[in-house]
């Protein structure tokens, strides 16, 4: 397959990235705004998260991070899952939230040609139509709702579309994979949790939770959930990955996994500083040949973690290298589009009910 053929697959397959961190790393880059042309918002400097987390440390702070609209529109990314993690915000977690997506909102509402925030699957084929890039909310880490389906309908109301369950530690909804050895599943706040997004129509990202909650979900659903960025245990031993009897309990459930680009989830012995970035890549491509083995071709998708850890890919305009790793494989063009962005629109379709 032709460099150029994999240029041209790429460009014209929807491709939805499933998870990313960069709403407070822009944050604690002094509100450094998505479109790279704008000041940094000093008036916000006040607000909950740079209050709690402070500023990245020098090095970092220079840096513009993986995730900007113009690294999107060069990978060729169609739409990202804008992630907010509240687990550092320590019993301000509804502040926290509530501050990171407003931040984010006012940045993207001054360019309205650029971005918008899919609250539809319909709104994601739209936005490619039109030329531009959608943004999927999400808050990660049910603690951000206080205990409380009310906060979940206001989140709603707001535009998130996704709920991860859990990160490491144990929340209201499950223990965390971080507290696995406890045996902990979903708590009866986690049950209501589940059936109440069911009933919204969002999307339950099973990401971070330990194994017995993972399970609990899947019977508790009515709809098909996410692990938007998850690897594989069968390759990395890694209590954040996803045994092959989980996968294949999430393929029966009729969900997905997007497999992530954080290299202690691809290979607990491996150090990307001293590996090519060919390398890297490769490593990523192996777990998805190995979920597509195991779950199958319609459930499994990409969720690199940008600016949250994910670094086997530098940043967003490295996403075409993985079309041409996929038909260097072997893939076909239709299964290249399943898993660049079509699992993946499928199950938020099924989820948010249209």
């Amino acid at each position: 397959m032709s460099d150029s053929t994999a240029s041209e697959l790429h460009n014209d397959a929807l491709v939805i990235d499933s998870h990313n961190d960069s709403i407070v790393s822009h944050i604690r880059r002094g509100n450094l705004s998505f479109t790279g042309r704008s000041k940094p918002q000093l008036a916000r400097l006040d607000g909950t998260v740079s209050l709690l987390r402070g500023p990245l440390e020098a090095e970092a702070y220079q840096w513009h991070g993986q995730v900007t609209l113009a690294k999107l529109r060069e990978g060729g990314i169609d739409a990202a899952f804008f992630a907010v993690d509240v687990t550092k915000a320590w019993n301000n977690y509804l502040a926290y939230a509530l501050d990171a997506l407003g931040f984010f909102l006012a940045d993207i509402s001054e360019h309205p040609a650029e971005i918008l925030v899919a609250r539809t699957a319909e709104d994601i084929r739209s936005a490619k139509r039109e030329g531009k890039i959608a943004a999927v909310l999400v808050v990660e880490n049910s603690d951000a709702l206080e205990g409380s389906l009310n906060v979940l309908r206001t989140f709603h109301a707001l535009g998130v579309r996704s709920i991860t369950l859990t990160h490491n530690p144990t929340s209201w909804a499950a223990a965390g994979n971080g507290e696995a050895r406890s045996g902990g599943g979903l708590t009866h706040f986690g049950i209501r949790l589940v059936q109440e997004m069911n009933a919204l129509g969002m999307l339950v990202d099973v990401s971070h939770i330990a194994e017995r909650g993972f399970y609990d979900t899947l019977e508790t659903t009515d709809r098909p959930v996410t692990a938007s960025h998850s690897c594989c245990a069968a390759l990395c031993a890694h209590p954040r990955n996803l045994t092959d009897e989980q996968l294949r309990a999430l393929a029966q459930n009729g969900g997905v996994v997007g497999i992530t680009f954080v290299e202690s989830f691809l290979d607990t012995a491996w150090n990307p500083i001293r590996v090519p970035r060919a390398s890297c890549l490769e490593r990523v491509l192996d777990h998805v040949d190995h979920a597509v083995q195991v779950a199958g071709i319609d459930h499994v998708g990409i969720g690199s973690d940008f600016d949250g850890g994910g670094t086997a890919l530098g940043d967003a305009t490295e996403y075409p290298s993985l079309t041409a790793g996929l038909l260097q494989r072997g893939y076909t063009e239709a299964d290249v589009r399943k898993i660049l962005g079509e699992n993946h629109l499928r199950v938020l379709r099924a989820a948010l009910g249209g």
